[in-house]
């Protein structure tokens, strides 16, 4: 890269992967560098490219002018590329207005989702993977949201893990309509302090304006980059109080999160009752200075010293005492609310097929069963698993007799291993991880 900032890679062709690998070496090691000539390198072909496979991965519905991954693959995916390389190269690139949509998103209410053209999802792609080196150097460690090589179940572990370490004292912290209330202004001055590009920011801000004057597209691809950056400063505040705070390897202060979804964990012995409260004005305060607004109905402070829980990414944490040792040991269990959501899902399904064939029904449940499953194995899930099995099983069985014509569940019919080896009904409710986080008596 040369010394005015920009990548200095325009003369030599330089694969993707290796280009963003560079722009993070430089991003980690001069924190203060603003990066220029960066447009070039999101009209690439092969940028363009990668933006398609990150949109396609994705899937998702068609945006406002109704063009689906279908019909763009009949027509030819490079033609399809180059037209937008072209009004890229050539600055005539719009986006298009974001097609609304909500959905359930439990508790009778619904979610409103932004979906922007598949043809601007390629382009949000291509940008996410220009702009994504530069900020993940400056992203810190309790952030887990959408960021490489990072996932929901590490973000899980690292709150169990302060737990353990007799962090009892919760802010649990709910943000009150968050992707909607993004303030523009704010996140392009955030961008600005790493990006001296004038393409890439008029690039950015007709993705933004698409959405209205406020907020990021939910159904954005660079919709999750670019809430990180504009949460960052919450998270550099929070490492400023661990290391206010620590003595030796211990700190006293911890957090985890993931999109707007926050928890801090404060020492819980009563000498540090005004560590939890100072924390508490703190983290307001950053929040105000980005114009975000807490929930306060869904906001509190729990105490797991006192029998409290809370919710963190769909797993309620407790601290429960084993009688025989006489320490105390974390708990991690799928939420109510999870495991409701499930249910309705696949009552639905069985409400739409009930005239289906019944291998017509498990090829549909069986994804739905797997990836509940594999999120929540890695608590202590065994006494939800073994309910949702049994209801599982109860409804199929239903479905084999109605189709009969009788009423009951065919108990002598049928056989549990019948229903899993014979039809293929899935059957992996296994507890792949089980960690008991002992806490010492205080």
């Amino acid at each position: 890269m040369d010394k005015r900032g920009g990548t200095g890679m325009n003369k030599t062709v330089i694969p993707l992967q290796e280009l963003r690998t560079k722009i993070y070496e430089k991003a980690k090691a001069e924190p203060a560098w603003r990066f220029w000539s960066l447009y070039g390198h999101v009209c690439k072909a092969e940028t363009l490219s990668e933006g398609y496979a990150l949109a396609k991965k994705r899937d998702g519905a068609p945006g406002i002018d109704g063009v689906s991954f279908e019909a763009i693959e009949r027509a030819g995916v490079e033609r399809f590329l180059e037209q937008i390389r072209n009004e890229l190269v050539t600055r005539e690139y719009r986006p298009l207005l974001n097609r609304i949509k909500e959905i359930p998103k439990g508790g009778g209410k619904m979610r409103t989702l932004s979906i922007p053209a598949i043809r601007d999802r390629v382009v949000q792609g291509a940008l996410k993977l220009i702009l994504e080196p530069i900020f993940e150097a400056d992203f810190q460690d309790g952030s887990y949201g959408y960021r490489p090589k990072r996932k929901q179940h590490d973000a899980i572990e690292r709150v169990s893990r302060a737990i353990g370490q007799q962090k009892t004292k919760v802010i649990d912290i709910d943000l009150l309509g968050f992707f909607d209330n993004v303030r523009h202004h704010i996140l392009f001055e955030k961008v600005a302090r790493r990006v001296q590009d004038p393409e890439v920011m008029h690039l950015l801000k007709l993705m933004l304006k698409a959405s209205g004057n406020k907020g990021v597209p939910q159904g954005g691809v660079i919709s999750p980059l670019l809430s990180n950056i504009y949460l960052n400063e919450v998270d550099r505040m929070l490492e400023r109080a661990k290391e206010f705070t620590r003595k030796g390897k211990y700190v006293r202060v911890e957090y985890a999160r993931y999109a707007d979804d926050l928890v801090i964990l404060v020492d819980g012995h009563t000498r540090h009752e005004d560590l939890l409260r100072k924390v508490q004005q703190r983290l307001r305060e950053e929040l105000g200075k980005l114009q975000v607004e807490v929930n306060e109905e869904k906001s509190r402070t729990v105490d797991l010293a006192t029998g409290e829980s809370f919710t963190f990414l769909g797993m309620v944490f407790r601290r429960l005492p084993n009688p025989k040792t006489g320490k105390w040991w974390v708990n991690i269990t799928p939420s109510q609310k999870k495991r409701k959501q499930l249910l309705s899902e696949l009552r639905q399904v069985f409400r739409s097929y009930i005239s289906q064939p019944i291998i017509r029904v498990i090829e549909r449940i069986n994804p739905m069963l797997r990836g509940w499953v594999n999120y929540f194995a890695i608590g202590h899930a065994s006494r939800s698993f073994s309910f949702i099995r049994d209801w599982v099983e109860k409804k199929i069985r239903r479905h084999l007799n109605r189709a009969r014509g009788q009423h009951g569940f065919g108990w002598k019919v049928w056989s549990r291993d019948w229903l899993h080896n014979e039809l293929g009904l899935f059957n992996d409710y296994r507890v792949r991880w089980k960690r008991r986080s002992t806490v010492l008596p205080a």
